[in-house]
Parts: structure tokens; C-alpha cells; sequence
């Protein structure tokens, strides 16, 4: 059942066409992916749907009996209550009903009286019928959502009672979209869902979004996270939107498949009105009345031809490629036991691991966790509590700031770049400028005026210009469209320098990463591949011990010797494991026996009998001497 639609929607703004002829539908429960490069529209559809403006043609069609969330436009935070007041919000009838229910219950209380048995009667019946609406409308089970919700997006049960004032763009996003989770619409609009989550974060709302009952939307540059939730893909391009009945990877050749038969037909078609022109230029030459009459159908035929629109092609992406000025040495970066802590918050200790010319290393952990913070102690901005960082030989890094916090707001981006770069002549700067598609008057915006997308390719543009040797990345694909990303991927797997990146790209992480760092309270945890390796070894640590050990150098025949060592060797532990626990079991037995020939020595009949006396006394001492040895040799065993 259809509860979404669009027939031929049009939206401009001034001279700028944003939106032209969009029709599609959306069936109940369906959930699509809506992806398109930055600028081309796909918020601006949001919008329209949520009816937050109105488009300039076109009608609109949402199921009347279907509600609609939208993250930008409905969840409004309150300032003044704390995360867990805000998400009540969304429960204010159950929480009425719960007020009512402890009224009527104080009203059953009352003294009973028989005068009045109708009003008694009364109380019992609205209670029974409140208690009903509470537990069908999820009254036992609303605060355990609200915890599993905040949990699951990354708040603990310390942060529950933090006032919403106090809290980061992005965490106050989060409460946002945990209280639209909350509210369970029937249609679900998300723009950009996984900016400001962990990696953690991120897998539980996929989770969730998979077994959601309802219809769900979702603009994302995230390809990992469409390919896992989605089920269909909506191309948002040149203002047009073509739609594909697949996730975001198995869409990709069906998108290609469709321009290509497009193009065919655009092709065949311009070739065949150039036949038909000539032809009538041609009968036209002649002069004659027969041939005027002849060209003149002709021309009648042509203006009435349903005309095939060139298809549509993605806009160009910023031309990345990172070059290093000089090479460094071998050993590029040098991390011993370093420890930091911002008062009695513990980011992390003993953290130890090296890095060499030529690697690409991942770092990944839960927010907070001072990821960002080790990437300012490595360019010497933070100091650490403890431990040693030592930089390598001819090694100059270069840093992206995810917070764009290097940029100046009131410089134009023609000042921005130069002032850093003097030494490039206005024609080598322009060059540079465009080929991040900073073209003509563009180049005097100044940055305050930019989006999150235009300023990280200003700080790409940064990078790829220092030349450096080592660069630190943190989230370079926030806010970045998928176009700008691959761009990105291809000019990391051609740099020759070394990388450490901070990402929740998953994606990205797959394509451009060969080590992970899961970085840790005390210390780091390592993975030699990218993201899917380490979620496999994550699941089943045996899994890949043969790969790791040839990436170590080591031969196949070294691998076999060292597997029948240790087989050998947990043979050898298990023996020796079960003879303690063997000798455990007798020295429990015997001093069981001990005791009870203890007991028997105090009773009369035995004490008072010379014989029976010497006999247990003698059995006492043996038993002593057979445990003594038997806790020698548990001594030696657990050595």
C-alpha cells in the first residue's frame, strides 16, 4: 500500500532550479536510501514532505492516517530539562494515566460506604479501565525503552540527568534523534543519521531500523550503513530522481546500466534529428515546390518528436592526490605507555604501538575515549600524563581538524589557502581552487558563509598542499558526498606517506585501511586488516591466525611448526590441569578423612582404650604425611 507519493514536484529558489518533475511513490514498510552529491536537493525534498515549505508545483500525497517524524523540523529540545525529562515528553499519556491510576486507587482507600455503593462501583470501573489503556499502550515497558534508546545511541545512565544546556551540537542531535525513535512514527524521515555516532552507536540503530515496523527515509552519505538498512535507492540528481529497487551497492550498476541506456537513446535519437535536417536542407537546395512541400513535412515531423533529455551525470568531485615533499624514515611514529586523564576522567593508559613508512592506520574507539586527544599530544598541542612519543626522522605531519576549527570565519577562501601557501602564483592558486570546485566569484566567499561540505574540501585542499609525511586524519568524510569520498579513498590509496585516521566510515575504513588500533582505557587493541577483518576476529579471534602470521613474515612451514607446538603445548597444559585438579580432589578427601579421625579421637571409647588409640593416632599421622606430600606436589604443578 502506497502511503507516500510525488507527481512531477518542482522547486526552485530565484533563478536556481533545485527540484524539477519529481514523481515517485513509497509502499508501507519500505525502506529507501536517498543519496545524491551535496547541493542537489535532497534536504530540500525532506522539507517539502515534512510540509515544512511548500513546493512551487506538483502534488504531494502522504497516507492520512500515517503520522510523520522529521528530525529537523518536529524535535524542538527544551534547554532547561535533562535528557531523560525531554524523552518523557514523548510519554505525557501514559504518565497522565499513571497520575490517574494513584488517584483512583487513593479514592479505593476511602472508607467504604454503603449509601454510596454507585460511586464505589464507579472507581473500581475506571481503575480496571486505566490499568487496561496503561498496559496496552506500553506502560510497564515505556521507562526500559527510553534506557535501551539513550543507551543505544550512546548515553549512559551518568548522563541521564545532564541538563540538554550543557550539552555538544552533537549530543544534543542525538537526544533529537533518540526522542524521534521514541515518538515511533509511521513514517520516518532521517537526515544523516550516523554523524555524531560511534561506531557502536551506529551498528545498534542499523539494528533497529531493520526491524522497524514503519516506512523509513534516509538521506546518507554512509554506504555501509544504506547497504545494510536499505532496501531501495532513490538518485537525487540535477533535480531529477531516479529511483532503484536496491540497496546503495547493487544499485550502482543498475545506475550505471540506466545512463548507458539513456545515452544510447539520446545518442540514436540527436544522429537520427541530424539525418533529418540534413535531408530537408537538402530538399530545400533543390528549389522546387515538390521538395519545399517534401521539407516542410519533414520539419512538421521533427517539431512534433518527443524529444530524449541527454541523461543526467554526477557532478565532478574535488581532484584530491597527496604527494609527500620529502620521505621520512622507516620508523615513523613511537608511542610508549602514554597515559592522559582531564581530572578524574580517565582517557586512557599504557598505551603502547609503533608506525612505519608506508602505513595506514585506523583508530577507533567509543566517543570520549580520546581518540582526537592522542592525535594533539602526537603534534606536541597537548602534553601527555605519562609515557613517551617519539616522531621519526624527516617526518612533518599534517593534521585535519574535524571541527574545521583552523579555518578563520572572516576570511575569504582565496585568503584562507594563500595565507597559508604565499609561495603560489594567483594562476597555481586558482588551478588548485578549481579543481576543488571553487570556481569564479566562489573563491571570495568568505568561510563563515559555507557549508559543512565546502569547508572540508578548503582543509583537504590544505592537506594535499603541505606535502606532508604523516597525515592525521579525524572524520575526513563528515560531511563529505559520496563523489568527495571516493575522491578522497583513491588519493589515500595512491599517497606513498604514512596515515593515521580516525573514522566511523566503515566503508572508507574497508577500502583504504590495512591495521586497526581499537583503542582502549588501558591501552590499544590490534587487528591487521580493515574494518570487516576486524569485526570477524572481533566475533572469532581464531579465525585468522594463519593470515596474520605470513603478514608477519613468517613461512608457511614456521606456521605449521609453531601449530603442532602449540597443540603440544595445550595438551600439555590440559594433563597438567587435570592432574592438579586430581590432586585437589584427593587432599579435600583426605583432609575430610583427617577430620573425621580427628573426631574419633576425642570420643571416650577410643581415648580411654590404649590400643584403639594408637591405632587412629597412627592413621592420623599417615594421612598428615600423604596430604603434606600431596600439597607439594599441587605447589610444583601450579608453579
Amino acid at each position: 500500500m502506497i502511503v507516500l507519493s510525488c507527481k512531477n514536484i518542482c522547486k526552485s529558489y530565484g533563478i536556481n532550479t533545485i527540484l524539477k518533475d519529481v514523481t515517485f511513490s513509497i509502499n508501507e514498510g519500505d525502506k529507501v536510501g536517498i543519496i545524491g552529491s551535496n547541493g542537489e536537493g535532497k534536504t530540500t525534498l525532506f522539507k517539502i514532505l515534512s510540509k515544512e515549505i511548500t513546493q512551487d508545483d506538483g502534488e504531494v500525497f502522504i497516507d492520512k492516517n500515517k503520522s510523520l517524524g522529521y528530525l529537523a523540523q518536529h524535535l524542538a529540545l527544551d534547554s532547561c530539562k535533562t535528557i531523560y525529562d525531554e524523552m518523557l515528553i514523548v510519554f505525557e499519556d501514559l504518565q497522565r494515566l499513571e497520575r490517574k491510576i494513584t488517584e483512583l486507587e487513593a479514592k479505593m482507600n476511602e472508607p467504604y460506604d454503603e449509601n454510596n455503593a454507585s460511586y464505589h462501583e464507579k472507581i473500581i470501573k475506571d481503575y480496571g479501565t486505566a490499568q487496561d489503556l496503561y498496559q496496552n499502550r506500553g506502560g510497564y515497558t515505556y521507562k526500559g525503552e527510553i534506557s535501551r534508546v539513550l543507551k543505544g545511541l550512546g548515553f549512559t545512565e551518568g548522563d541521564f540527568d545532564k541538563l540538554i544546556s550543557t550539552l555538544s551540537g552533537g549530543q544534543k542531535t542525538r537526544v533529537a534523534l533518540c526522542k524521534l525513535l521514541l515518538l515511533n512514527p509511521d513514517i520516518l524521515l532521517l537526515d544523516e543519521p550516523t554523524n555524531h555516532l560511534d561506531l557502536e552507536a551506529i551498528e545498534w540503530l542499523e539494528e533497529y531500523l531493520k526491524t522497524y515496523k514503519g516506512t523509513v527515509i534516509v538521506i546518507s552519505h554512509d554506504r555501509f550503513f544504506l547497504d545494510s538498512v536499505t532496501t531501495g535507492t532513490f538518485q537525487v540528481i540535477n533535480g531529477h530522481v531516479n529511483c532503484y529497487n536496491a540497496p546503495y551497492t547493487k544499485s550502482l550498476e543498475l545506475m550505471k546500466k540506466d545512463y548507458e541506456d539513456k545515452l544510447k537513446a539520446y545518442n540514436l535519437q540527436q544522429t537520427e534529428i541530424k539525418r533529418q535536417e540534413a535531408i530537408i536542407e537538402k530538399f530545400r537546395s533543390f528549389n522546387r515546390e515538390k521538395s519545399i512541400k517534401a521539407a516542410e513535412s519533414r520539419e512538421k515531423a521533427l517539431d512534433k518528436m518527443e524529444i530524449v533529455d541527454a541523461p543526467d551525470k554526477e557532478k565532478n568531485a574535488s581532484k584530491i592526490k597527496f604527494e609527500a615533499s620529502v620521505k621520512s624514515g622507516y620508523d615513523v611514529l613511537h608511542v610508549e605507555k602514554l597515559a592522559k586523564s582531564y581530572g578524574e576522567k580517565k582517557l586512557f593508559d599504557n598505551l603502547s604501538f609503533d608506525l612505519k613508512r608506508g602505513e595506514k592506520i585506523a583508530l577507533i574507539g567509543e566517543n570520549g575515549r580520546g581518540k582526537t586527544t592522542l592525535f594533539n599530544i602526537i603534534m606536541d598541542k597537548v602534553k601527555s600524563d605519562s609515557g613517551v612519543k617519539v616522531l621519526g626522522v624527516n617526518v612533518n605531519v599534517g593534521y585535519y581538524d574535524q571541527e574545521q576549527s583552523n579555518l578563520d570565519p572572516n576570511k575569504t577562501i582565496l585568503n584562507e589557502v594563500w595565507d597559508d601557501f604565499p609561495e603560489l602564483t594567483t594562476s597555481e592558486l586558482r588551478g588548485f581552487l578549481g579543481s576543488f570546485l571553487f570556481r569564479g566569484d566562489d573563491v571570495f566567499k568568505e568561510i563563515n558563509k559555507l557549508s559543512g561540505g565546502e569547508r572540508c574540501r578548503i582543509n583537504l585542499l590544505k592537506l594535499m598542499l603541505s606535502k606532508s609525511n604523516l597525515l592525521l586524519l579525524d572524520e575526513p568524510t563528515n560531511h563529505l558526498d559520496i563523489p568527495s569520498r571516493e575522491a578522497l579513498e583513491e588519493a589515500i590509496l595512491s599517497y606513498d606517506g604514512t596515515l593515521i585516521v580516525i573514522s566511523h566510515d566503515r566503508y572508507f575504513l574497508n577500502k583504504v585501511i590495512n591495521r586497526i588500533l581499537e583503542l582502549e582505557e588501558h591501552g590499544v587493541n590490534e587487528y591487521l586488516g580493515n574494518y570487516s577483518y576486524y569485526t570477524e576476529k572481533k566475533k572469532n579471534p581464531q579465525r585468522f591466525e594463519t593470515y596474520e602470521g605470513l603478514a608477519s613474515g613468517k613461512t608457511k612451514t614456521q606456521l605449521n611448526e609453531e601449530k603442532k607446538k602449540k597443540k603440544a603445548l595445550e595438551k600439555e597444559a590440559k594433563a597438567k590441569q587435570n592432574e592438579i585438579k586430581n590432586i585437589e580432589t584427593n587432599i579435600t578427601q583426605n583432609e575430610e578423612a583427617l577430620e573425621k579421625l580427628q573426631e574419633e579421637l576425642c570420643k571416650e571409647e577410643v581415648y580411654s582404650n590404649p590400643s584403639e588409640s594408637e591405632r587412629v593416632n597412627k592413621e592420623i599421622k599417615n594421612l598428615q604425611e600423604t596430604i603434606e606430600k600431596l600439597y607439594e606436589q599441587w605447589e610444583e604443578l601450579s608453579s
